[in-house]
This record gives C-alpha cells, sequence and structure tokens, in this order.
C-alpha cells in the first residue's frame, strides 16, 4: 500500500476516503492534461504561417515612338502647288511639297497664280544682304556668351524666360532698327533637331522650322533663322555667311522661296546660334507655317544661326 493513503485508513475512513482520494488526483491530473492541450492549441494558433509568395508588379510601358516613321506636318486638306524630290549629297532623298500659306504679306499682296514657286527664283534676284529693319540691331548680332548644348528641342523651350516676362520687359524691347539684345537674349545654343520647312522672307532671312524626331509626343516646332547678311566690315559677316551658305550649298538648286517647303522626311540638323525674341510676333498669329503654329508654344527663336551641319 501507498504510504500516502495510510492515515486515511488509520483514522476508519476505510474505502471511502482512499476513493475519494482517487477522485481528487484524477480530476487534477485531467486539469492539468487539458491545460497542456490548450497552449498546445493555442500556440499552433498564434504561429504565423508563411504569406504567399508576391510576384513583382509590372507596369505597361508606351511603346516607343516609331522614329523612323515620316511625321507628315500638312495636314490633307492643305493645297499643294509643287512636288518633287531632293537627294542630298549622302544620298538620302527628301519629298519636298511647296504649299501656300496665309502669313507672308508678299504673297498675299500678288495676284492669285502669279506667285513664285520655283526654287532659287526668288532668292536669285534678292541676293543676300539683310533688307529689314525690325531689331536690325539684334538679328545681324552674336551674343558674347559660352555654348549651351540641348539634344531635344523641348528641353530648350523649356529654359526660355516666359512670354509674359519678355512682354513687359524692362527697359521695353523695342521693334526699331537699333533694339539690340536684352541680357536674356545674349545666350548661345546647340541643338539637334529636324528641319520641317523653310522659306525665304522678303529681308532676306530663311526661316526655317525645327521640331523634334519624327514620333516624338508632344510634337513642338520652333523657329530659328538665317539671317541675310550684315555689312562686311561687320564682327559677325564671316559667321553668318558660312551658316548661309552650309544651308545654300546642301539645297543647291532646291532652296525655297516665298512659300514654304515641307520636307518628307524631316531632315535632321544640328543647329548653333544666338537666341532672340520676336518682339514683332509677341501678339497676334505666331510666325510659322499655318498648319504648324497651334505646335509653336514660344515667339523665341534661334536667330541669327552662326551654324548649320545637315545630316550629322
Amino acid at each position: 500500500m501507498r504510504p500516502e493513503f495510510v492515515p486515511f485508513l488509520r483514522a476508519g475512513n476505510g474505502g471511502r476516503a482512499y476513493s475519494e482520494m482517487v477522485n481528487r488526483q484524477s480530476f487534477e491530473l485531467a486539469l492539468a492534461c487539458a491545460a497542456i492541450a490548450f497552449g498546445a492549441a493555442c500556440g499552433s494558433a498564434e504561429k504565423p504561417t508563411a504569406s504567399p509568395e508576391r510576384k513583382p508588379e509590372t507596369t505597361a510601358s508606351a511603346p516607343a515612338p516609331e522614329a523612323t516613321k515620316p511625321f507628315v506636318a500638312l495636314p490633307p486638306e492643305t493645297q499643294v502647288l509643287q512636288a518633287r524630290t531632293f537627294t542630298s549629297s549622302r544620298q538620302r532623298t527628301y519629298k519636298i511639297e511647296t504649299v501656300t500659306d496665309d502669313r507672308e504679306e508678299a504673297l498675299r499682296a500678288l495676284p492669285p497664280g502669279t506667285r513664285d514657286v520655283t526654287p532659287m527664283a526668288a532668292a536669285a534676284a534678292a541676293g543676300d544682304n539683310f533688307r529689314g529693319t525690325a531689331r536690325k540691331a539684334a538679328k545681324l548680332s552674336i551674343a558674347n556668351a559660352p555654348l549651351e548644348t540641348f539634344t531635344d528641342l523641348s528641353a530648350l523651350i523649356a529654359s526660355l524666360p516666359p512670354h509674359k516676362a519678355m512682354v513687359k520687359h524692362v527697359p521695353p524691347i523695342r521693334t526699331t532698327a537699333n533694339s539690340n539684345r536684352v541680357a536674356e537674349e545674349k545666350r548661345n545654343v546647340k541643338v539637334s533637331a529636324f528641319l520641317y520647312a523653310a522659306s525665304r522672307e522678303d529681308d532676306n532671312d530663311f526661316h526655317l522650322i525645327l521640331g523634334r524626331a519624327p514620333g516624338s509626343t508632344p510634337a513642338v516646332y520652333m523657329t530659328m533663322e538665317l539671317a541675310g547678311l550684315p555689312p562686311a566690315s561687320s564682327a559677325a559677316f564671316a559667321r553668318l555667311k558660312a551658316a548661309r551658305d552650309a544651308f545654300k550649298s546642301f539645297f543647291g538648286g532646291d532652296l525655297p522661296g516665298m512659300s514654304y517647303d515641307f520636307y518628307t522626311p524631316p531632315i535632321p540638323v544640328e543647329i548653333e546660334g544666338s537666341l532672340f525674341f520676336d518682339m514683332s510676333h509677341a501678339t497676334g498669329s505666331r510666325p510659322g507655317p499655318a498648319s504648324l503654329r497651334p505646335k509653336m508654344p514660344v515667339v523665341w527663336e534661334v536667330h541669327p544661326i552662326t551654324r548649320i551641319v545637315f545630316e550629322p
């Protein structure tokens, strides 16, 4: 007999006391087992479960612009006066389309059917000397400043002072012949772009319409001008003549006349020159071909162009 049961028997409790003892110990043992089982269950519930592996999120990117596809800058309803092909010295072929335009006062003054659409006809008669007056001093000068390089036209446009600030410039920007460069125009830039259209003005400037690479979004354009030449004694004469000669050499007998020539595909170029705010077009209609004006956000120009490289 187990010693712990002897006191119960000696006290006369007999089998009843012994039974109660056994039942109490059995109950305590059952409670202990239940506590152990509950703890095991809780531990199992609190054990972290591995979350399913997350796959990295992917974002669909826009398709790259098709840079080799020619951008058609002319709307279908444009009246084409003349179409021809031109092959450069590097054996690249371009389509040239001469179009009507609503901007040139000299053209509007001519009777219908007498507009000059023959390349070089107007140019041969006009010579190369500058024949204008508006801001002549600024147009025929080169800024004394370092060269800033831009690989995209939109970046150059983003660097320009806002239109309102220039219109309300202090001191005011005049359009008189002796109006010289203001501080904001004393910048020289180099930009890689594409030549979409060109014309020759009655002041002997060649107006070039430059844009971003075909297929770029958004499409933006900007005017850049090869100035008519200043007197040979001018400090800018040699550089302006070299740039003008490069332009004439590239096109040969296919130089633009007073109507705009559009080029398909647009011609890749590198251009250097000084910045110029066209105060003459600060109000009213913007310069440039009618079809492209809505996409020309500024009246800033590179004017004069001091260097132009075709198909770099």
